[in-house]
């Protein structure tokens, strides 16, 4: 007679204050830095930049509505993609300090692109094998749209750094402006540590996002710069005044006119 194999016990439930925490956090990077790029449409250098960085915009912006939303359903609160992105207050932010900085000029734009679309290609990546079936699900689609996102970073990079004394010089200032808020990017995430299996463990995805941007500042005859300081505690709502500055444009019509509808 064949003893009958015992079933596996059910993987245990994933914590909600964390998962709503780490959601939140991705997601805010995500509509940020969208709103950020959207600033340049009818700014950038060329029209064809425009397109570009209007486009990677949009799919910064559908990952976060997909983020933001799947928060607010795991939050129970009753609050959706809209009451999450426009009626929250400035601490209430996870977003990394890198993804709230200003423009600057097109140089600072895309030496921030390739910083933070190197690192959103590995995170998704990891990503793609997440026990959160809305994370795993679109990181199969964002880790194709970050790769452009990378791509187009990286060919600017080059094209400036490697081309003219004034595209190498304001290459290298761009470098400079953003290194500082590197390292929160792969920074130990108490919610991260509390999603095993769930979340990408930040300081995994430093390894290979440090070979591949080196690479890229390396071969467009850059230095990698060493910063004095280092920014610190967007994931606990913890700003630079460029948030403060960026939320009342991005919030006021919402806010304005509260229950809208178009």
């Amino acid at each position: 007679m064949t003893t009958p194999t015992a079933a596996a016990p059910p993987p245990p439930p994933v914590p909600t204050a964390p998962l709503v925490d780490y959601l939140l956090g991705l997601g805010d990077d995500a509509l940020v830095l969208a709103q950020r790029l959207g600033e340049w449409i009818t700014r950038a250098p060329q029209i064809e930049e425009d397109i570009a960085l209007g486009n990677i915009a949009l799919d910064l912006l559908g990952q976060a509505r997909a983020l933001l939303t799947r928060a607010g359903e795991v939050e129970g609160a009753g609050r959706d993609e809209d009451e999450l992105a426009f009626g929250r207050d400035e601490r209430e932010f996870r977003n990394v300090c890198l993804v709230e900085i200003p423009n600057g000029d097109f140089a600072v734009t895309m030496a921030r692109q390739l910083v933070f679309s190197a690192y959103q290609l590995e995170l998704w990546t990891a990503l793609r094998a997440s026990a959160e079936p809305l994370l795993a699900d679109l990181a199969g689609k964002a880790v194709k749209e970050v790769a452009y996102h990378r791509d187009h970073a990286t060919q600017w990079v080059l094209r400036l750094g490697d081309g003219t004394d004034e595209g190498h010089r304001r290459m290298q200032a761009g470098l400079d402006r953003v290194w500082p808020y590197v390292e929160e990017l792969f920074a130990p995430d108490d919610a991260a540590d509390r999603l095993p299996g769930v979340a990408a463990d930040p300081t995994s995805l430093r390894e290979p996002w440090v070979a591949y941007v080196h690479d890229v500042v390396e071969r467009a005859t850059l230095t990698v710069p060493v910063p004095s300081w280092r920014s610190r505690g967007g994931r606990e709502g913890l700003h630079s005044e460029h948030l403060g500055h960026l939320l009342p444009e991005m919030q006021h019509l919402h806010r304005a006119h509260p229950g809208a509808r178009w």
